[in-house]
């Protein structure tokens, strides 16, 4: 099935659109399994999915599972993305800290606890997933050269990631050179998938995601193969479609 395309004036129409989809599907299935992304592109379906509870969705019994950790750093180190999290999804949405599962990045044996968390997921149905977008075509951080028949793995992050994500740290080289990620097979077992993506920066990697061969050199590119796929953009994001008479769905 060819991905749905949406494009939005900006990354708060699409954080409502997307937010509203989340809303419907936990209204229909109040005990959800959702796969939560980090980054700033994520951010805007937060908010909006925040002011859904407001207005007296009930997200208590939804379960929220990570798409990647850090290795490395301390529990409660501000920049995990367990901390993140809470921050930007737990916190606003009034959530049990415990509804969220998060790789453990500082796990003596990040290997198996890479293992651990495969077989936490393998447990159950991911019912929507939601995924940004790197510049370089990865989605969580599995990056390009991945195999597409990975699961959650322990992975080592490119130059190009870590200077992406500096700005999350005091310097470059205090972000840390790997991470446990689902793997994209994994990501692929999700029923739902949405994409988020703003920006300019962002433009030829949802281009190539969508509009190229279905490639390992752009991880993105294999939700081309996807059921049950949208990508939510702005029209700065979307320039690369245009430029290559490409605009799925």
């Amino acid at each position: 099935m060819t991905p749905v395309v949406e494009i939005s004036a900006d990354a708060e129409t699409t954080g409502s659109r997307v937010a509203e989809r989340i809303a419907a599907l936990i209204e229909a299935k109040p005990d959800a399994v959702i796969g939560v992304a980090t980054g700033s592109s994520p951010e805007p379906v937060y908010r909006a999915l925040a002011r859904h509870i407001d207005n007296g969705l009930d997200a208590s019994a939804v379960s929220w599972f990570a798409l990647d950790e850090y290795v490395g750093l301390p529990l409660g180190h501000p920049q995990s993305y367990r901390a993140v999290l809470e921050r930007v999804l737990i916190d606003p949405l009034g959530l049990d800290a415990a509804s969220l599962h998060v790789p453990d990045g500082a796990a003596a044996d990040p290997d198996e606890a890479a293992q651990a968390y495969e077989l936490a997921l393998a447990g159950t149905t991911v019912d929507l997933q939601i995924l940004g977008i790197g510049e370089n075509g990865h989605i969580g951080f599995n990056e390009p050269g991945t195999p597409f028949t990975t699961t959650t793995h322990r992975a080592g992050l490119t130059r190009s990631t870590r200077m992406a994500n500096a700005r999350f740290f005091d310097s470059v080289d205090l972000v840390p050179a790997e991470c446990l990620t689902q793997g994209l097979a994994t990501i692929m077992r999700a029923d739902r998938i949405e994409l988020v993506a703003f920006g300019e920066r962002k433009a030829a990697a949802v281009a190539a995601a969508l509009c190229s061969p279905v490639t390992e050199q752009c991880p993105a590119s294999i939700l081309q193969t996807h059921p049950d796929v949208r990508f939510g953009v702005d029209a700065d994001a979307a320039g690369g479609l245009r430029e290559m008479h490409c605009v799925p769905g």
